[in-house]
């Protein structure tokens, strides 16, 4: 299975991959939109910062959910 077919599978059936999805998707949106304001404040840097981290945190959560899953697959 092909790593897009396994994400909507996982979207479909997981709720909780369907949530880290929303959340990364809704961190980079707000991301984009800090980074249209220039300067940013202490504030939104700390904010950008911390969005980062809170997409990379959803990020490596799912890729453990699809290796689990790909792994379960070809097992």
């Amino acid at each position: 299975m092909d790593q897009e077919s396994l994400i909507e599978r996982l979207t479909a059936e997981n709720e909780e991959f369907r949530r880290l999805r929303g959340e990364h998707r809704a961190h980079d949106q707000e991301l984009e939109a800090l980074k249209g304001t220039i300067p940013l404040s202490a504030e939104s840097q700390w904010r950008v910062s911390e969005l980062k981290k809170l997409k990379l945190m959803a990020k490596d959560r799912m890729e453990a959910m699809i290796r689990h899953a790909r792994s379960g697959v070809t097992a």
